[in-house]
């Protein structure tokens, strides 16, 4: 078969010539093909485990791309084979399943700073197309300076080592270059204003912060919204909220709410098209991108003035 033929799996190649590894997208891209050639074929998630004698719950995490490693080639292979899958179908998702065991950059990490629930959202937004998120008490971690970056880190673990610190805002500010690559994904962040107002490390360390704020807002896939003060009917979720979209893949959107020491992704479409829905409105009640950019601005000025 062709890939003209196979539009399916035609759409993932460009996923195999990816200079940096996308481990995480591609256990997810692997897992949809694979439960799509399941229903192809017929069979429902019980049987085919059945079948091929493996747990419900191992295909169940097969399909959902979920876990620090990819499925084994041989669990793989089993699977394909059963599904009748078309030489070139099957040829292109083993190719996609021999670059999800290359590692991410961020997988270099020890595990103290790059916990299972972290790894998995620094990979989905390496792989996202759209990255939408609404924060209450800091700066989105993909805005933040490395000064700032500091003073959240030392805020929030105020015993850690001067080399774990280090380590952290190294992290922050690599995970900080995917706006900056040629195929940046589109971010659109809303920021309470009380973020602006809340001295973290210095006030020379937070009029640097607005500074960084004004100059990545004025990039073309970058949209900044603050949420006024006087805004007090906001329908602004209690946590911070991350959505993320991914183009043309066949996966669903993903809502990503972090906890202290972990984090919840939700993937049902009821769950997040309510997520969807609330940002939609959050943007519709909060400044337009011109008066956040004024309001940034005028703050920098009257709370963080030069000397």
């Amino acid at each position: 078969m062709s890939a003209a033929a196979s539009p399916r799996v035609s759409r993932l190649e460009p996923y195999l010539d990816r200079a940096e590894p996308a481990p995480t997208l591609l256990k997810m891209l692997v897992g949809v093909q694979l439960a799509g050639f399941r229903e192809d074929a017929g069979l429902s998630q019980d049987q085919a485990a059945r079948e091929l004698g493996f747990s419900a719950a191992k295909l169940s995490r097969i399909e959902s791309g979920k876990g620090r490693r990819p499925p084994a080639e041989k669990d793989v292979r089993a699977l394909l084979d059963r599904y009748g899958t078309d030489a070139y179908e099957a040829s292109v998702l083993l190719k996609l399943l021999q670059r999800a065991g290359e590692p991410g950059w961020w997988q270099r990490y020890d595990k103290r700073l790059m916990p299972e629930w972290f790894d998995r959202l620094v990979g989905l937004q390496e792989a996202a197309a759209t990255i939408r998120t609404f924060e209450i008490q800091y700066v989105p971690g993909l805005l933040q300076t490395a000064a700032y970056t500091q003073a959240v880190v030392e805020r929030g673990l105020p015993n850690a080592p001067a080399s774990e610190v280090r380590r952290r805002v190294e992290l922050r500010m690599r995970r900080a270059e995917l706006l900056l690559r040629a195929d940046a994904p589109q971010l659109w962040a809303i920021i309470d204003e009380s973020v602006l107002l809340r001295v973290l490390g210095s006030r020379e360390v937070m009029r640097e912060q607005l500074e960084h704020l004004v100059e990545m807002a004025a990039k073309p896939h970058v949209t900044l919204q603050i949420v006024p003060l006087d805004v007090t009917n906001a329908s602004a979720p209690a946590i911070p909220v991350t959505y993320l979209r991914f183009g043309g893949t066949d996966l669903p959107d993903v809502v990503y709410l972090e906890h202290i020491r972990s984090a919840n992704f939700l993937e049902d479409r009821d769950e997040t098209e309510e997520y969807r829905v609330a940002l939609d409105r959050l943007a519709d009640e909060a400044l337009t991108p011109r008066e956040s950019l004024e309001l940034l601005r005028g703050t920098m000025t009257q709370r963080y003035p030069t000397e």
